[in-house]
């Protein structure tokens, strides 16, 4: 049996969870939909010092307190997986793994997942000393030898960004040039806390309660090695939290969703926010930004739409 709210909010991260505070507080009946953790990526993370007026805090005590708040103006939280979303008349029906859902309007909130490199230690280590997020966790490595993986854009900005505390960030690339854009290249190279690792690829990272290290394994000669690291810093892409869309909205290239400034698709009464829109930060107060700003534009439409 479906059940029917205005705004159905598909996605328990910053974005989701500021959507949820914005759309209950309008007095809208609002559902959040989450088939994990609530907070995403930062329920992950140990300690969150970059989110204005908390100077430390633990990420997925972070994402509890957002969700009480919500929870406090009445918004609803449903631990389900969402499996399809389809237009119904002026509504939208969000199809889950249980119930169905009918909503007046609906804010993609999904986010992205990081590639991981998938080898022991990574998981188990993960916000203590393995990090997606250079710019969240950087400055926990002030004058401590890290490591970077990857060969992109990110992997280059990234690893640029902490050079700013480390004192060496080890750039560890499976093949024997970069794939990022020439400038990038240039800067890095120009870094003198930056050095190379070719041809290598991570095969475990070490450590019990924090990282110790990385084993690494030279892709043409086999040899293996250990690096001595504080803390491995992973950018082999990110993929958006896409795929229950099936090619109803447009997507860039890496599939995430394309949106005007109030967070708006081509299709009425569909937003999209944070981590799964084209051009996010990528930031926890960027994504609680885009998750009000698109709980004000799905209010407003709802309002002229059915004329209540």
């Amino acid at each position: 049996m479906a059940q029917e709210f205005d705004i159905v909010i598909i996605g328990g991260g910053p974005g989701g969870l500021a959507a949820g505070l914005y759309a209950a507080r309008a007095r809208r009946h609002t559902v959040l939909l989450e088939k994990g953790v609530i907070g995403g990526q930062i329920s992950l993370t140990d300690i969150v010092e970059n989110y204005p007026g908390i100077e430390s805090i633990n990420g997925f005590d972070l994402a509890q307190a957002m969700l009480k708040h919500a929870e406090n103006y009445g918004l609803e939280a449903h631990y389900v997986e969402v499996a399809g979303l389809e237009r119904a008349g002026q509504k939208w029906v969000v199809r889950t793994n249980q119930d169905d859902y009918i909503g007046k309007a609906v804010i993609l909130t999904a986010g992205a997942d990081y590639n991981r490199l998938g080898v022991p230690g990574e998981e188990r280590l993960t916000g203590r000393g393995v990090s997606y997020c250079a710019t969240c966790d950087a400055a926990f490595f002030k004058d401590q030898e890290v490591a970077v993986v990857g060969g992109g854009d990110s992997a280059l900005d990234e690893g640029m960004f902490t050079s700013r505390y480390a004192s060496k960030v080890y750039v560890v690339h499976r093949r024997d040039q970069l794939r990022a854009s020439r400038v990038l290249q240039e800067r890095a190279f120009a870094n003198p806390k930056m050095e190379f690792t070719w041809n290598t690829v991570v095969t475990e990272v070490l450590g019990e309660n924090e990282v110790a290290g990385a084993r690494l394994r030279n892709t043409i000669t086999g040899e293996e090695s250990t690096l001595e690291v504080k803390a491995v810093f992973i950018f082999i892409g990110q993929h958006p939290n896409t795929d229950f869309l099936k090619g109803l909205v447009s997507t860039d290239e890496g599939g995430h969703v394309l949106v005007n400034d109030w967070m708006e698709t081509e299709l009425p009464g569909l937003f999209a926010a944070g981590d799964v829109r084209q051009n996010s930060a990528r930031q926890v107060v960027s994504s609680a930004g885009d998750g009000a700003t698109a709980a004000i534009a799905a209010d407003h439409y709802i309002s002229n739409t059915f004329r209540e």
